[in-house]
């Protein structure tokens, strides 16, 4: 799929996504992916990028990570780092059901004399979030709502927020900073590259087109929401921002010419802008 020119892997998962197939299914053939973070060496890393802009916690602190797609590891992490409470929600329930990553896990955090609770025993994935007194919610907005106000120290994402249905954006943002304890942080890095050819062939479509649950829902959605956007709905939320890095193509990926209309009132430079990383307090 990888090898395929972006159209074709548009009208591929038009189709392929209409198949009654669970998620474990794709996940085999490597189709219709959540991330990384099913791999244990990674979820780690991954975690540690963005907890270390968390500062000082108190211990029992409380974490959320949104959109932790096809891996629940963070719940064991996060456990082994002091939290006493952990929230792992997202817009669909695509975390794999197998034990042996915890596993693997729990012994890469063990080597490392981090204190991990006993899980040999568990006989299933919601066996092990118990332990970790961690909760899976899978119905996004809607679930953000259900977090307590207040209520969490440390939230986190990784390349996600660009999946966040753009009517949905600003209101996901609200909601992450009505859960936000009173010096609580946030730590996001966001690609804005389209999920086709890391390009911005995504910008091709009008909205009307784009925003069609046809095209939401199969698995290459992004918001296409702009840098400039984005930072101006964390403004408009009244967050303190801190941006620790950000990167640009050199030149356009895509021609102007090639752009919808709807896109064409954007900088050069602002295009140009494919991820960025972003700190966020109350």
């Amino acid at each position: 799929m990888s090898r395929l020119p972006w159209w074709t892997k548009i009208a591929a998962k038009l189709v392929l996504a209409r198949l009654p197939l669970p998620a474990s299914f794709w996940r085999q053939v490597k189709l219709f992916r959540h991330g990384a973070m099913d791999d244990p060496a990674y979820a780690l890393r991954i975690f540690r990028h963005h907890f270390q802009r968390a500062g000082q916690l108190q211990p029992g602190w409380t974490c959320l990570e949104l959109g932790p797609g096809d891996s629940l590891l963070t719940a064991l992490i996060a456990k082994a780092y002091g939290a006493g409470r952990v929230w792992l929600v997202d817009a669909g329930d695509f975390a794999s059901t197998e034990v042996a990553s915890f596993l693997k896990l729990a012994d890469m955090l063990k080597a490392e004399g981090l204190p991990v609770p006993e899980i040999t025993a568990a006989m299933n994935v919601p066996e092990v979030l118990e332990l970790c007194d961690a909760t899976y919610l899978t119905h996004g907005l809607a679930s953000l709502r259900l977090i307590p106000r207040q209520g969490v120290d440390f939230a986190f994402s990784n390349a996600v927020l660009e999946h966040v249905r753009v009517h949905e954006f600003a209101q996901t943002m609200e909601q992450l900073k009505m859960a936000m304890k009173p010096f609580g942080v946030q730590s996001h890095a966001v690609d804005l590259k389209d999920h086709l050819a890391a390009s911005l062939n995504n910008l091709r479509f009008s909205k009307a087109v784009w925003e069609n649950n046809l095209f939401a829902r199969s698995g290459f959605y992004t918001n296409r929401l702009r840098h400039s956007e984005i930072m101006q709905v964390l403004e408009n939320c009244g967050y303190k921002i801190e941006e620790p890095s950000q990167t640009s193509w050199p030149v356009l990926p895509l021609p102007r010419a090639k752009m919808h209309a709807d896109f064409q009132r954007f900088s050069d430079a602002d295009h140009m802008v494919s991820d960025f990383e972003v700190v966020l307090k109350a």
